[in-house]
């Protein structure tokens, strides 16, 4: 029998059952990851989605993603770059129960520890401009990085972020979110207003860009029209307030380069602000070049581009 032809309140109750097991199943994994080093932790994921990813169908659609980003690659090309990819995100999962402790970077010492960055001069321009920010990142290396990086350097910060639809797992997530990332902003209806409130406090507000935006403008990525998240363009627009870019770069040794460009001269119309569709596009640019450096350690398990 199908499930859509059991009834409503059957159908209701099977997905609350799931929805448990399931949250308690990532509770447990969750749990095991914590008895452990982050090193071993980071390697252990590493090694089962590198072993596993490339039976899931989700390889399909990194498959198709790579063939179009990548039309001048071979086969094998694509096969080795999608599995350092599932490689990466299976360290993301692994690293992500350790972040207090994978985040060791210290201004007496830098660069010495897990975390090598240049984006300390910019973090401090930043935080004595007297302004609010705008910082856009990508689902590269271990995206959750940057937003640590801007409360570690004492930037008053909020981070725009999707919750999981299961309980169990966002409550978790959040707990593990909430000492390290500053002021916290789900994508949910009232989050436009949340984001213009953190910005008005003067904080800065850290988003992801680079995937598929239903009720976004059209923009070019690697080619291929798509459309892509404004939000960053419409408030830089508002604000005319700095926009920054912030990205990792997966290290030997799990260790991460943590970098920062900007503030970016965006394009401006014919009145003198921000030009939401041509701002993002030059935002995308920038994501298209980092993807480009490093492609195996960028999330291709994500369908991009929508007829």
């Amino acid at each position: 029998m199908s499930l859509f032809r059991l009834p409503l309140g059957t159908r209701l109750l099977l997905n609350l059952y799931t929805d448990r097991v399931l949250g308690r199943v990532v509770k447990g994994i969750f749990w095991l990851l914590r008895q452990t080093n982050p090193n071993l932790s980071s390697n252990f994921c590493g090694w089962v989605t590198r072993n596993v990813g490339s039976w899931l169908p989700t390889h399909r659609i990194g498959q198709e993603n790579l063939r179009a980003a990548f039309p001048d690659k071979d086969a094998a090309w694509i096969e080795k770059t999608l599995r350092e990819s599932w490689d990466n995100l299976g360290r993301v999962v692994g690293e992500y129960v350790h972040m207090a402790s994978i985040w060791d970077y210290d201004v007496a010492a830098p660069n010495n520890g897990r975390i090598v960055t240049d984006a300390a001069p910019m973090f401090e321009l930043l935080q004595d401009d007297g302004k609010p920010a705008l910082c856009f990142a990508a689902h590269l290396a271990n995206w959750e990085l940057p937003a640590i990086a801007a409360a570690a350097h004492g930037l008053p910060s909020a981070v725009v972020y999707r919750m999981p639809n299961n309980k169990a797992v966002a409550r978790e997530i959040s707990r593990i979110r909430a000492p390290l990332m500053g002021r916290l902003i789900r994508t949910r209806a009232q989050a436009a207003l949340e984001m213009a409130a953190a910005l008005d406090r003067g904080e800065h507000l850290g988003m992801l860009v680079d995937q598929h935006f239903s009720r976004g403008v059209d923009v070019t990525f690697f080619g291929r029209r798509c459309k892509a998240n404004p939000t960053i363009a419409r408030l830089a627009r508002r604000y005319d307030c700095p926009v920054v870019g912030v990205r990792v770069i997966r290290l030997p040794n799990h260790r991460f380069h943590i970098s920062a460009e900007g503030p970016f001269d965006l394009p401006r119309d014919a009145s003198g602000q921000i030009d939401v569709p041509a701002a993002t596009q030059a935002i995308m640019d920038v994501v298209e070049r980092w993807v480009r450096e490093n492609p195996g350690q960028y999330l291709w398990f994500h369908r991009r581009w929508r007829g």
